[in-house]
């Protein structure tokens, strides 16, 4: 089963970190000095912050978080069938975790990450294939040496 994947970018992480504690009415699974990740069920997300992101606060990436290698070669497959445009970072380390991932772009630019996570580890991102993206939130991809992330409507605009 896949688990949806939200990652924002904010300023203030203590205040963020109290906000969802609130809205999800329970503590966060992992915390770190520029990270926070709550791992819920109900909904099922992984919902990750951070103050490392692809420019201004807000959402910078979505995605699809798999329990086994399997889901992910199936992600994978469908993008290949679909003449997405795939980039494949393998096995790489990133947002204090070591997983198998790629990413996928959909036609407004919002980058979509698949990934299988393989273990915990104590570091944002040592030892990722693109040096660039370890100042990134979680190794988004980028286009054109700018990042990819999603793009937000100003709170004035509805549905």
């Amino acid at each position: 089963m896949k688990r949806f994947h939200v990652h924002a970018h904010v300023t203030d992480l203590k205040a963020s970190i109290a906000f969802y504690s609130k809205l999800f009415a329970v503590e966060p699974t992992r915390v770190e000095s520029d990270y926070a990740k709550w791992m819920l069920d109900d909904p099922r997300i992984n919902f990750a912050i951070s103050t490392r992101g692809n420019g201004a606060a807000g959402v910078d990436h979505l995605g699809f978080q798999t329990d086994d290698a399997q889901e992910l070669a199936d992600l994978k497959a469908r993008a290949t069938a679909a003449d997405m445009a795939l980039l494949d970072q393998g096995e790489t380390n990133c947002c204090y975790a070591r997983s198998e991932k790629h990413w996928v772009t959909d036609p407004q630019g919002i980058a979509w990450e698949h990934f299988h996570t393989l273990d915990n580890i104590p570091v944002f991102g040592e030892g990722t294939r693109e040096p660039e993206a370890q100042a990134s939130a979680c190794c988004a991809p980028t286009t054109r040496g700018k990042p990819v992330g999603v793009a937000v409507k100003p709170a004035a605009s509805c549905c």
